[in-house]
C-alpha cells in the first residue's frame, strides 16, 4: 500500500486566452507574456515541492508552463518530463479557433448548454473522461510497480515533515504530508474540470471540510492549482484505489501579486 498525491495545474495565459478564443487541440498557441508570469508565479509557489514525477500535455502552452515550474523548483529541476496525449485539451472541432461565443451560439441552436454541447468534429465529455481515466491508470500502475513496495523516498519524507510545521490551510504542501510520491500533471480548463468532476462522482474523493460546491466545479483559471491524495494497495490485476481525497481546487493565491487582468486569463476552455 502508498500512497500519491496528484497536483493538478491549468496552462498559463495565451493571447487566444485572452482575446476568449477557442483553442482546443488544433490552435497550439504559446503563452502570453503574462502567461509567463503566471507560470513564473505557480513555479515559485510550488517551488519547494519534490515531486518525482512531471507529466504534461503535448500542446505548448502546456509544456511552456510545466518547464517553468520545473525550473523554479528546487527538487526536481532535473526531473524527466513525461508529454502525453492524453491530458491534452478537449477537441472542440470547428469551433477551434473561433470567439467561445460562437460555441454557446451553436449550443444554444441546439438547446443544449455550452458545457454539454458537442460541436461538429469535437470530443464529448465522456471521451475526454475516457481519456483522462487512461492515464490515471497508467499512473497508478506505474507507480506501483515503482513505489508498492518501498518505503518514502527521502526528498518526499523531509518535505512532509517541512510541511507539518506550518500552518494548516491555504500551504503549497496542504495534504502532501500523507503522500510518499508526487506527481504534477499540467493540463488544460476544460480537461481539468472533466478530470475533477471523474475523481469526486465517479471515484467518490471526499471533499475539504466546509467545501462549497460552486467553488470545487467553477472554472480554473490560468495556472489554477488542484490536488488529490489516492492510496491504492496492489492486488494480482493491479493497484486497488483504497481511498481518494480532494485536498483543495482551483487554487489561485499564488497570483496575488499580479494585476487584476493577469489574475483572469481565459475561463476554462483551452
Amino acid at each position: 500500500m502508498f500512497t500519491l498525491s496528484l497536483t493538478l495545474v491549468r496552462h498559463g495565459e495565451t493571447q487566444y486566452n485572452k482575446e476568449k478564443l477557442l483553442q482546443g487541440q488544433g490552435v497550439d498557441t504559446p503563452l502570453s507574456e503574462t502567461g509567463v508570469q503566471q507560470a513564473e508565479a505557480v513555479g515559485k509557489y510550488l517551488g519547494d515541492i519534490a515531486f518525482n514525477y512531471v507529466f504534461s500535455s503535448n500542446l505548448q502552452r502546456a509544456i511552456h508552463t510545466a518547464e517553468i515550474i520545473r525550473r523554479n523548483n528546487t527538487h526536481c529541476s532535473g526531473t524527466e518530463m513525461v508529454l502525453d496525449p492524453l491530458l491534452r485539451e478537449r477537441g472542440f472541432g470547428v469551433a477551434e479557433g473561433h470567439p467561445k461565443e460562437h460555441l454557446k451560439n451553436m449550443a444554444n441552436a441546439a438547446g443544449q448548454s455550452c458545457r454539454d454541447y458537442t460541436p461538429p468534429g469535437g470530443e464529448t465529455l465522456d471521451q475526454v473522461k475516457l481519456r483522462f481515466k487512461k492515464f490515471l491508470k497508467a499512473l497508478f500502475q506505474q507507480l506501483s510497480d515503482e513505489h508498492g513496495r518501498a518505503g518514502a523516498p527521502e526528498a518526499a519524507n523531509g518535505m512532509a515533515a517541512a510541511a507539518s510545521e506550518r500552518a494548516p490551510g491555504g500551504s503549497a504542501e496542504d495534504g502532501l504530508q500523507e503522500a510518499s510520491v508526487h506527481a504534477l500533471v499540467v493540463s488544460h480548463g476544460a480537461y481539468i474540470r472533466v478530470a475533477i468532476k471523474h475523481l469526486l462522482e465517479d471515484l467518490k474523493s471526499s471533499l475539504p471540510a466546509g467545501a462549497k460546491m460552486s467553488q470545487v466545479f467553477s472554472p480554473c483559471p490560468n495556472t489554477g492549482i488542484s490536488r488529490f491524495v489516492f492510496t491504492l494497495s496492489p492486488s494480482e490485476s493491479g493497484p486497488v484505489l483504497s481511498a481518494a481525497r480532494c485536498c483543495f481546487t482551483n487554487r489561485k493565491e499564488h497570483l496575488g501579486n499580479l494585476t487584476a487582468a493577469e489574475k483572469c486569463g481565459g475561463k476554462e476552455m483551452g
